[in-house]
Formats: C-alpha cells, sequence, structure tokens
C-alpha cells in the first residue's frame, strides 16, 4: 500500500462507530482524524477487510504495521492505537488491485483481535479526545502561530504542501485539528507519525509537532543551500557547455578544428591506462583546460599539443620483467664476446643480486678500454640476458646541459632531454641505458652535461629525476645505466665517484684469432652477400691481417679487412665464378695491397744509447724506442718527439738522477759540462706523455755516456725519482700485449706492478720474461749487454751503420 497524496476536510465527525470493525493493516501510513488520504490495497487479507467494511458502514479501522516488511501481519504485528475511517470511494482494477479513498473519523484503541482469517476483525473502542479551550490563551495562541509560520515556511523552503491544505490550516483554531493536519504533511517516518498519533493531549500533540517543524525547517534550509551550491556548479557547467559547443559549432564552419574533444579523450584514456602519479594527472588535466579555452590557430596550442604528447605517452609505471636465469645469462654473454672473463662475472653478480633481492638500487658500471673492445656490444648482450629494452645514447661532444636535462618549455621547440626521450623511446621505465663516450663531455656556457649527468647516475637521487620540459618528476631509480670511456683523465671526479670502473684491455693475437673465427667472419659473410663455403681464411692469413694491416686493441680495423676481403671474393661470385676462395696470406696481400704495418719496431741489435720502452695508449699498448745521444756542448738537455709537460720533467729527473751517480757509472763528476745530452722519441708527429718512460730514457742516457750498450729483446717502462727509485705505473697488460707482439722476450716492470700479472692471461705470459725492480740499478742490471771495449768503439760502429744504404 502506498501514499499517493494527502488533504484534510473539515467534514462534521462521526457519531456513531461501530464496536467492530474490519482491520486494515498499512505498510506505510498512518491515518489521521478528519484527513482524506488514497490507499492501494493487493494483499488478499486486506481487499477481504475492504469488502467487509463496505458491507457494514463503510467504516474501517486502519492501524498501521510496526515492521512494514512483514507481508501477513497478525494481531502481534499491530499497535494498539489506530484510526477509524470511512471509505469514501472504492474503485476495483483489472490486475486485482484496489483504489480506495478514505477520510480519518476518529482515534481507536484495539480492545481485542476477535478474528484472524479471512480478514482480521478486532473490537474496538473510541478515545476521547479533550474539547478545544472556550478562551485562547496566550501560550496556546503562540503555539498555534509558531505552528502556522512554520509551515508558512517551510513551504518556502521547497516543502510541497498543497496550497488548499495552507488554506485549511490557516483557518484552523483547534490545537488538535492542526497538529494532526501538520503531522500527516511532513512525510515523517511511520514511526514518529504514530507517536504523535498516540499522544491524546492536543497542546502536548501541537508542542511536539512543532518540535518535528522546527527541525524539518532547520533540515529544508541545509538542504535548499546545498541545493543553491549544487545549482550554481551545475549552471557554470551548463553555461561552459553550451559555450564550447558554440565555439565548436562557430570553428567547425571556419574549417578550424579537427574535433578537440577526441584529441582531449584520447588523452586521458592515455593516463588511465598507465599508473601516473597523481601530481602528473593533476599536471596534464591543468594543461587540457589551457588547451580546451585556447585558440586552435595559437602558438600556445601546439605547444601544449607536444608536450600533452609527451606526458602522456612516457611509460609511467611500465616496466618489463627481468629475466634472472644465471646459466642463460652466462652463454648468451659466451656467444657474444671471447673472453672478458672478469666483466662476465661481475655481470653474472649483479644478476644474482637483482634475483635475491628485487628492490636493491642497481650499480652504475663504467667500461673503460680502447676503442673496439666491444663495451657497447656488452651492453647489448647485458639487455639480452635480462630480457629488457637497449637504448644507447651517445655523449661524445654534447657541451649543453639541456641534453641531459631538456629546455624549458618557454623556448620556441623546446623538447625533453635525451634521457627522457630514450625512456620514451624504449617504452618501458626500466631499460638498458648505456651512456656511450662519457669521456669526451665537453662544457662551455652553455652549461655542464657531467654535472648534469651526476643527478641521473646517482641511485639516492634519480629516483625524483625532474626533465626541465615536463617539470614532474621522473623515477628513473629502475633504469640500468651504463656508460662507456676510453680514458678516466677527463673524465670529472664527482661524477666518476658514482660509477663502478671495469677495465677492458685489448685483445691477444690469439683472442683475435678465435674472435675472427667465431663473429667477424661469419658476420661479414653475411653482410657481403656470400654463402659460408664461398670463402675461408687461413690461420696463416688472419695472423697477416691482425700483425700487418691493423695494430689496434680491439676489433673494428681487424673487420674492416676481414669485410674487404669478402667483397674482393663477391666481386668474382658476381661475375660468375663461383669457386670457393681460400685466403692465403698471398690473397691477403693481393686482396689489401702493402702492408700498412710493420711488425712493432723492435731493435735489430743491442745498440748505445737506444732503449725500448712500453707506452700506453686510448688504442692500446705500443713499443717506444727512445734514443739518446752525447754531443759537445755546456751540459744543456735538448728534447724532441713533441713530448708532453711529464714526459719532459720525466727526462729533466733521469739526467739530474745520472749526475749525481756520475762516480758510480764510471763517469767525471764534471762530464757534464762539455757535453750537451739529446733525447729523442720518434714518430714526432704523435703527441707522447705520461711518466712511465722515466727509467727508458734513464736507460739512455747512461747507455749514451757510458757505451754501454742496451740489449735488443729487452723493454721497460716504470717511473723515475730523484733518488733512483722506480714507481708504479698502469695499463700493464696493454704494455705487455705490445711487448709481445714486438717479439721482445725480457720485459722490466716496477715491483709493485708484480701483482698485476695476476690479471694477465697466462698464454700472454708463456714466453716473456718478467723482471720486476725497485731501483734503476736493477733496471741497469737487467737492460745492459756486455760491456764493449770503449764507448768510442761503440759510437763509430754506430756511426758506420748509419752511413750503410
Amino acid at each position: 500500500m502506498a501514499n499517493s497524496s494527502s488533504g484534510s476536510s473539515s467534514g462534521s465527525d462521526v457519531e456513531t462507530i461501530p464496536e467492530f470493525l474490519p482491520v486494515l493493516p498499512l505498510k506505510d501510513v498512518v491515518l489521521y482524524p478528519f484527513v482524506i488520504v488514497p490507499l492501494s490495497v493487493s494483499r488478499e487479507k486486506s481487499i477481504a477487510a475492504v469488502d467487509a467494511g463496505l458491507s457494514e458502514q463503510r467504516v474501517m479501522l486502519l492501524v498501521a504495521q510496526k515492521d512494514g516488511t512483514v507481508e501477513e501481519p497478525g494481531p502481534q504485528d499491530l499497535p494498539e492505537i489506530g484510526t477509524a475511517a470511512s471509505i469514501l470511494r472504492m474503485l476495483k482494477l483489472p490486475d486485482g488491485r484496489v483504489r480506495l479513498l478514505v477520510q480519518g473519523l476518529a482515534r481507536m484503541k484495539i480492545e481485542t483481535f476477535v478474528q484472524e482469517t479471512p480478514y482480521l476483525r478486532a473490537r474496538v473502542s473510541r478515545i476521547a479526545e479533550p474539547e478545544p479551550p472556550k478562551q485562547m490563551t496566550e501560550e496556546l495562541e503562540a503555539m498555534l502561530r509558531s505552528a502556522k509560520e512554520g509551515l508558512d515556511k517551510a513551504v518556502s523552503l521547497g516543502k510541497a504542501i498543497s496550497p488548499e491544505v495552507m488554506l485549511i490550516a490557516s483557518g484552523l483554531e483547534d490545537p488538535a485539528r492542526l497538529a494532526d493536519l501538520i503531522a500527516s504533511n511532513l512525510e515523517l517516518k511511520v514511526e514518529e507519525t504514530q507517536k504523535i498519533l498516540e499522544i491524546i493531549s492536543p497542546i502536548e500533540r501541537l508542542k511536539a509537532v512543532l518540535e518535528i517543524l522546527r527541525r524539518e525547517i532547520r533540515v529544508l534550509t541545509v538542504q535548499q543551500e546545498i541545493s543553491g551550491a549544487a545549482r550554481g556548479e551545475i549552471d557554470k557547467s551548463q553555461r561552459e557547455y553550451f559555450l564550447r559547443q558554440q565555439l565548436k559549432a562557430i570553428q567547425q564552419e571556419l574549417g578550424m578544428t579537427d574535433d578537440l574533444s577526441e584529441e582531449i579523450e584520447a588523452y586521458r584514456k592515455k593516463i588511465q591506462a598507465k599508473h601516473v602519479p597523481d601530481d602528473v594527472v593533476e599536471e596534464i588535466e591543468k594543461q587540457i583546460k589551457r588547451l580546451e579555452r585556447g585558440s586552435p590557430d595559437s602558438a600556445e596550442t601546439g605547444m601544449l599539443r607536444t608536450y600533452l604528447e609527451w606526458l602522456t605517452g612516457l611509460p609511467w609505471g611500465t616496466y618489463s620483467q627481468d629475466n634472472l636465469d644465471l646459466e642463460r645469462a652466462r652463454q648468451i654473454l659466451d656467444e657474444d664476446h671471447y673472453g672478458l672473463e672478469k666483466v662476465k662475472e661481475r655481470i653474472v653478480e649483479f644478476l644474482a643480486v637483482r634475483k635475491l633481492a628485487p628492490d636493491s638500487k642497481g650499480p652504475i658500471l663504467c667500461f673503460v678500454g680502447p676503442p673496439g673492445v666491444g663495451k657497447t656490444s656488452l651492453g647489448r648482450s647485458i639487455a639480452r640476458a635480462l630480457d629488457r629494452k637497449f637504448i644507447r645514447l651517445s655523449l661524445g661532444g654534447v657541451r649543453d646541459e639541456a641534453e641531459i636535462r631538456g629546455h624549458r618549455r618557454t623556448y620556441i621547440g623546446a623538447l625533453p632531454g635525451r634521457i627522457v626521450q630514450g625512456i620514451n623511446q624504449a617504452s618501458t621505465s626500466n631499460p638498458v641505458f648505456m651512456l656511450d663516450e662519457v669521456d669526451k663531455i665537453g662544457a662551455d656556457f652553455r652549461g655542464d652535461p657531467s654535472s648534469a649527468l651526476l643527478e641521473v647516475l646517482d641511485p639516492e637521487q634519480n629516483k625524483t629525476f625532474r626533465d626541465h620540459y615536463l617539470g614532474v618528476v621522473y623515477d628513473l631509480s629502475k633504469v640500468l645505466f651504463i656508460t662507456t670511456a676510453n680514458v678516466l683523465d677527463t673524465i670529472q671526479a664527482a661524477f666518476l665517484d658514482r660509477m663502478e670502473v671495469i677495465r677492458l684491455s685489448g685483445y691477444t693475437l690469439e683472442e683475435k684469432l678465435s674472435i675472427a673465427r667465431r663473429h667477424l667472419i661469419p658476420k661479414q659473410k653475411k653482410e657481403n652477400g656470400l654463402p659460408d663455403e664461398g670463402i675461408d681464411f687461413t690461420e696463416d692469413s688472419l695472423r697477416a691481417i691482425i700483425e700487418d694491416y691493423t695494430r689496434e686493441a680491439g676489433l673494428r680495423n681487424l673487420e674492416r679487412e676481414i669485410g674487404s676481403c669478402c667483397r674482393k671474393v663477391a666481386v668474382q661470385f658476381a661475375a660468375g665464378k663461383r669457386d670457393p676462395v681460400e685466403v692465403t696470406p698471398q690473397h691477403v696481400r693481393k686482396f689489401l695491397g702493402v702492408p700498412k704495418f710493420s711488425r712493432d719496431e723492435r731493435l735489430e741489435e743491442d745498440q748505445v744509447g737506444a732503449a725500448t720502452g712500453l707506452a700506453w695508449t686510448a688504442v692500446g699498448g705500443d713499443v717506444l724506442i727512445v734514443e739518446a745521444r752525447r754531443v759537445k756542448g755546456k751540459g744543456r738537455l735538448q728534447l724532441t718527439g713533441h713530448l708532453g709537460e711529464v714526459m719532459k720533467e720525466s727526462a729533466q729527473a733521469a739526467l739530474t738522477f745520472l749526475r749525481s751517480r756520475a762516480k758510480e757509472l764510471g763517469l767525471s763528476e764534471t762530464f757534464y759540462e762539455s757535453a750537451d745530452i739529446h733525447v729523442h722519441v720518434p714518430e714526432g708527429a704523435i703527441p707522447k706523455d705520461g711518466p712511465s718512460a722515466g727509467i727508458t730514457m734513464a736507460a739512455a742516457m747512461i747507455s749514451a755516456f757510458t757505451g754501454r750498450p742496451i740489449k735488443k729483446d729487452v723493454a721497460m717502462t716504470g717511473e723515475i725519482t730523484l733518488r733512483g727509485d722506480v714507481l708504479m705505473i698502469g695499463g700493464v697488460k696493454e704494455k705487455v700485449l705490445a711487448a709481445r707482439r714486438a717479439g721482445i722476450k725480457t720485459v722490466i716492470l716496477p715491483r709493485e706492478n708484480e701483482r698485476d700479472l695476476e690479471e694477465i692471461p697466462e698464454e700472454l705470459r708463456r714466453d716473456l720474461d718478467f723482471k720486476f725492480v725497485h731501483t734503476v740499478d736493477e733496471v741497469l742490471l737487467s737492460a745492459f749487454a756486455a760491456p764493449r771495449k770503449s764507448a768510442q768503439k761503440a759510437a763509430a760502429k754506430q756511426s758506420g751503420k748509419r752511413r750503410k744504404p
């Protein structure tokens, strides 16, 4: 049953109400005397009660259920107080329901239920209501006025009460009738309405209704405030929508738009599909609103579009799954690279740590070594082993800080820095990111890129990396950064401190032969379109290419020369000659021409004033001949050969040591007063510097003054002091490689470098005799050949050799 409308009637009271009445339980309605209410009846028992009431003076007892969810209420489900009602109209509907219009007559009390089936029937007694006071008191008048004013205010605040009810209420002076009328129109809960029905005293009833009315006014006031605020927002939104639609229509008429709303919706879909941080979402929404308000033809709109494309296109919260299978990683590294065991071991260690502690901060690896030794390809192998994307960024010659951090959006053509661009290109937030050639970064008035990289390569800072263009924080902590360099001297100290340096030395002849067989030759066959059996290289031919046509620590020139041989054979295949070719040393000479290099410079025989030194260069080790000659003069030292400041100082230190030890060396204490010493290092066009040639210069000078020859198959390296001590040097492996290539038999090294031999493979040390020295005296014992009869004879012999054609 439902209440569809309410009202009041001023009709007269019914004098006689039967003692026994059919009972009609109501689910959600409480009927008051004199109030007219429409009802809908559908329950069988209720319809039977209506039929009984129609046959008995058209009077029924209407009682509200205690629990409206009970479908078959019994006597225990109904309160004692109800209302006798007269059935004014009745209409039976086709679906079996019955529509009623009833009017309350009087409050009734149920004495007892006399029947429960087929409908409820009870014996009732009428509750007599006190007569209204004949003389109006001030309190009663005040209460009546307050009730009427409260009802008016409720209507003004939006309460839906019909004008007829308001008209009746304004004319009522009976507190009981007014209280019932107001209560029936306030749409109260059934429990509150029943309580008011059960209050017999008109004054108390009106007080209770007044309290409820005041509460209802407070609720309506708050509701109106909320509705007003919401209506204001709705009005504003509707106005903006209306204006936006107008603008859209105008732009479409002028052909100025390609449906901006679809573009904006695409931006929003992008950020919903990713784990974008809240502050970034807020920034994107802010820029979208600016885009909506802007003109399509303005320059700012184009900048906003570009900015939003970058912000929404970045892989926020997107990470690739790491493959931490250590055996697979070892297999991939062995497939891609020959040797480099220390480097491979360090990479496997990194994977093992990542497997045990997934949230650990990864190291910043720095591969240092000559060109062509495989630094960049190592990064690719690491990415393949991890199943991560690989991004390479070359920093050689970069001088602008904006290349790293990006340009501010105020500049025309501004873009994010190369770091963010690489992340966007990878489409994942944890790629392997290789920063190539960090030793060749420049710096000028536009900033220092090395300093900008300090934040990128610091695990404590890069989780909050802020690109100038983006203007928001991007987390780089999951990126595996790898850097490469040829030398460490030019790298900023603070920058170098953030990296773990792993040195890659040059390859030995045996390693180059193996790498050529396993990697270079198959690669060049494929690139030049040759079948596997189309060309083959003998070991002697590969040795000839390595020793006569390349001089490098890496493999780039070797690959070029092998490629050149393959192209010569490809020409024959293209001309129709399909016979397989086995490349021999004779073929190498034919294909590549005259050898570009002679075998490493080694003295043909023991000589006075000529010592063989070992040097480190950016492309590996090298053999360095130091020549010294004594001529008449006044004790001056002349240095030639494009020497650097450090090397010049080493020569000066060697001469001072020689003068201080003249007596022990069998020289006159004034030998230098009538003689000059000229020290020359051949290949004068090539700059040379470093302290490691100190003992080589000292040996050459001492040989020149004493006439004692130096062994042709001895090479040396070490820094000299004025006291004659020999200090440790670097680049031992590269220097040993150079000595081996030159056919040197004995290598003199500082004693402190003895521990470096552990890192040199056994095959490199196999044919070499190492002498570890602490002083120059020990150097001379190992370097000098048997003394000649006189220095003059040795010098004459050297002069005669120079005159030979």
